[in-house]
């Protein structure tokens, strides 16, 4: 996500104006409308205190993506989902065993 995208929607989000969130950040308003117009790019350390001024807080989380560059041996993926697949039953039985809810 583009850094200037996630400070006009944190101030928009949080209800502040441009010169309001400044404010609260120890930053000028003109700074802030160039990052949310995208001509000029904070710091990670400087978005996070802005985001932070607006009441929120950066969180990032970390996941495995499907590699198509190589990085992982060929078929390394489809042998996981495979072996995953294999621990499900192919067939179940007829007549479903379970509690009837809302009766």
């Amino acid at each position: 996500m583009d850094a200037g995208v996630i400070v006009r929607d944190v101030r928009t989000e949080a209800g502040l104006t441009l010169r309001g969130l400044a404010a609260l950040a120890a930053t000028s308003h003109s700074t802030l409308a160039a990052y949310e117009a995208g001509s000029k790019t904070p710091s990670v350390a400087t978005l996070s205190r802005i985001v932070r001024a607006a009441g929120f807080e950066i969180d990032t989380t970390l996941r495995r993506r499907c590699r198509t560059d190589g990085e992982l041996r060929r078929g390394e993926e489809l042998a996981a989902v495979l072996e995953l697949a294999e621990q499900f039953p192919a067939r179940h039985d007829h007549l479903l065993n379970a509690p009837v809810f809302g009766r």
